[in-house]
């Protein structure tokens, strides 16, 4: 079992699916948690299950569209730790489902706020202190949709396609460095955003956001070595990107 005892790890997104349970995974592979999401209840029941399995979380209810925000969280963890090991970024939004000429321009700037310019700002906010790890490491939860370029969810494919790049050229520019850098694609997972997504859809069929958490774990942890790469869960390879053929 991976261990991360004496780690801290930032998580977005921690208040409900693939976050909650990466967030409970880290903390019981010995990480105190700050869990960030903008829901109070579910970030409390995260702390009633982390404390429940012997874990420490500081909990965070913040809408990361609050860029300032961000910026206030990064001066308290330096403060507080003076360092952060482990960025799990993965809360997200869907945003609307329908033809690209249908969707007004605040729901398209809504999802990009979300999805991208908020981990840009936690890039921006929380370097310094992934610098100040023996071996800081950043994990940005993707899609499928972003290089399939999806139909009918454009805001999201784009939003997920300017994350991965925004994360691939982060990872160049901190090769040389312990920091490592890397992107998860989960796939479909029984989760809220893809009952949204796929209605008709039975979650029976679907993984568990505990199992996805599994996976995500050791991409955390100081003996990871590679940056720059893309996990993707469904065929449980490591990927490489490549330039268009």
């Amino acid at each position: 079992m991976t261990n991360l005892a004496n780690r801290i790890a930032l998580v977005t997104g921690a208040s409900r699916g693939i976050g909650f349970a990466t967030a409970r995974a880290l903390a019981k592979a010995g990480a105190h948690i700050v869990a960030v999401a903008r829901t109070q209840g579910g970030l409390e029941e995260l702390d009633d299950e982390i404390r429940k399995d012997g874990g420490s979380a500081t909990l965070v209810p913040l809408n990361l569209t609050d860029s300032d925000g961000i910026a206030r969280l990064g001066a308290g963890l330096h403060e507080r730790y003076g360092k952060l090991d482990i960025l799990v970024g993965n809360a997200g939004v869907l945003g609307p489902s329908s033809p690209v000429g249908h969707i007004e321009l605040k729901a398209f700037t809504d999802v990009m706020a979300v999805n991208v310019s908020a981990n840009f700002q936690l890039i921006r906010c929380m370097e310094p202190l992934l610098r100040q790890s023996d071996a800081g490491r950043a994990v940005f939860i993707t899609s499928g949709a972003a290089n399939k370029a999806t139909a009918y969810v454009s805001p999201y494919a784009a939003s997920k396609a300017a994350l991965e790049t925004l994360a691939r050229a982060w990872a160049q520019e901190t090769a040389n460095t312990p920091l490592r850098v890397n992107l998860f694609n989960p796939g479909p997972i029984r989760t809220r955003m893809r009952a949204t997504l796929m209605p008709g859809e039975d979650p029976a069929t679907l993984d568990t956001p505990e199992q996805v958490a599994e996976f995500i774990v050791p991409m955390c942890a100081p003996d990871w070595t590679e940056t720059g790469k893309f996990y993707d869960y469904k065929t449980r390879t490591l990927m490489s990107f490549r330039s268009p053929a």
